[in-house]
């Protein structure tokens, strides 16, 4: 029995399969999937477990209704294999307060990824509305999970982590051609590609396996590899005259960062660490221009302790400045009870004098606000940072003037894996900076994933990207996704480094989303004339 007949025997058995044999082989081919992703990037795994989704969208045709209830509940229970073991780190911040918030771990580590499986039964049952009986079908699941992929990303303040697209962020060469279609048009590429192989059980005329798919999808991987090697070579990393980075990673746990007792302790440890000798020829900040510090740093609102600003201008030698996440409270008269804050982004001079703020607009669900604040509050509910009333989000997304460096685009914490909403700006910054504290989080893949998304920003942008991360990974990366410096996950340390020049504006930074948008219509566009010409020959 030769090698295509034995996958084809395969094939029959999956396309065959129903009932919960089915459920359990999606959930399955979903929790393998995971392993594409960060810290594992073992992208071949998709080669197996896309076809397997392939299969079983032609075999859920022996249902009611075309099928589409059939594929629908097959690609819900696959999101569910691959959403359970993708965020199961969420659960983690739960027991940060445990006395208050363990009790919701399961609601959380099944909850969320019950609600994101509904995009993918959306893509599937799409999928199956498109569906032909030739490759043409490849491109319909490409087409239609990105389009699901998309609206997990915009749908209720959207939540695109784990996209199929990051699938293909490594290795590095492959990942450029974000730099010409962003995310959605990485995500339809990946899946197009990994799905291929499927349609090595079809039959030509002549009765050859079908070949020409999977040839194409190897031929479109190598010319990503060419595209990206091309590229690389063509942008070598350089350096920004005169500015001199150093990234403070504190280590710190999350109850002394949300405890105002902690101050003084939280305080000493800060600007001891930032003073650090980082070698036999340094002079601690004093190597740095730009002093830079992680996401919500005090356990207090920083511009009201007047003496926690002495001590920051004490540190800060002449020609340094400090980039640093704090709690802002809103401008009321002094007395007003604060109730609500902003979480905030300050550069400060190296005189302690407030240069620029930039406010959090992108916050997160159920950890910095509640949905119908009011109501879930009059119910018990609060959201994980406990802030009464939620976070107030910022007005404007704007760059922040900073001496000595190009101006900055800053992101907090999630802000980051949103690339609609970091590329589609009128004024272009020289670099990003990625302030969060994934100390939530603990030692698990969340960090790892987290880092991947940040990373495809630069790449997508031209833009280096700086990243100051609570308990890890903080990165300096060049705009070409090269990691030039990092700090691992649960270190406590410093980085230095220099700050990365930018390279002038991608594709992707120029027109976004519209090279996606077209692949996307042209191959929906292919399989519904597919689909009419087999209804009409």
């Amino acid at each position: 029995m030769s090698a295509f007949q034995r996958l084809r025997q395969i094939a029959l058995a999956v396309i065959l399969t129903w009932g919960w044999k089915r459920a359990v082989l999606a959930m399955a081919a979903g929790a393998l999937s995971v392993l594409a992703l960060a810290p594992f990037n073992i992208f071949p795994v998709l080669f197996i477990t896309l076809p397997l989704m392939v299969w079983l969208i032609d075999g859920a045709g022996a249902g009611r209704y075309g099928g589409i209830p059939a594929a629908a509940l097959t690609g819900y229970w696959f999101g569910l294999g691959y959403f359970v073991p993708g965020l199961y780190w969420i659960g983690i911040a739960f027991f940060v307060d445990a006395d208050m918030f363990a009790w919701l771990t399961p609601f959380a580590v099944l909850g969320l990824p019950a609600y994101l499986s509904i995009f993918t039964a959306i893509g599937f049952a799409l999928a199956r509305l498109l569906w032909t009986k030739d490759a043409t079908r490849i491109l319909a699941l490409a087409a239609s999970l990105t389009i699901a992929e998309w609206l997990r990303g915009h749908t209720l303040t959207g939540f695109p982590w784990n996209a199929f697209g990051y699938a293909l962020s490594e290795p590095l060469p492959l990942a450029q051609t974000a730099s010409l279609i962003g995310l959605w048009g990485m995500t339809f590429l990946t899946i197009a590609i990994v799905a291929s192989p499927a349609t090595l059980i079809d039959r030509t005329p002549d009765r050859r396996p079908a070949w020409r798919a999977p040839a194409a999808a190897v031929a479109l991987l190598v010319v990503m590899g060419i595209f990206g090697a091309i590229r690389l070579s063509l942008h070598p990393t350089t350096m920004v005259a005169g500015t001199r980075l150093r990234l403070m990673q504190p280590d710190l746990t999350q109850d002394a960062k949300f405890n105002y007792s902690a101050k003084a302790e939280v305080m000493k440890k800060y600007l001891t660490l930032s003073d650090r000798s980082s070698g036999p020829q340094s002079t601690g900040v004093r190597d740095a221009t730009i002093l830079i510090w992680p996401e919500s740093a005090f356990p207090f609102f920083l511009t009201r302790e007047a003496d926690a600003m002495a001590q920051i201008a004490e540190l800060l030698p002449k020609g340094t400045v400090l980039i640093t996440g704090s709690v802002r409270a809103p401008d009321l008269p002094r007395g007003t009870p604060i109730t609500r804050a902003y979480n905030s982004i300050y550069v400060i001079g190296h005189d302690g004098s407030v240069l620029s703020v930039y406010d959090k607009l992108h916050l997160v669900p159920f950890g910095e606000f509640l949905p119908y604040q009011d109501l879930m509050e009059k119910l018990g509910f609060e959201q994980l940072t406990r802030m009464r009333g939620g976070f107030i989000p910022g007005t404007v997304r704007h760059a922040l003037p900073v001496p000595s460096a190009p101006p900055v685009l800053p992101l907090i914490c999630y802000e980051a894996i949103f690339p609609d909403e970091v590329g589609t700006r009128d004024e272009r910054p020289g670099w990003i900076v990625n302030l969060t504290n994934d100390g939530w989080f603990g030692i698990s893949t969340g960090p790892y994933q987290h880092l991947q998304q940040a990373r495809m920003r630069a790449i997508e942008l031209g833009l280096p990207l700086v990243r100051s991360a609570n308990t890890g990974v903080s990165a300096v990366i060049d705009p070409v996704g090269r990691i030039v410096a990092s700090l691992g996950l649960g270190i406590e340390g410093i980085l230095d480094a220099s700050l990365p020049a930018a390279i002038p504006p991608t594709i992707y930074a120029r027109v976004g989303d519209v090279p996606a948008a077209m692949l996307v219509a042209l191959a929906v566009f292919l399989a519904l004339r597919r689909r009419v010409a087999k209804r009409h020959p």
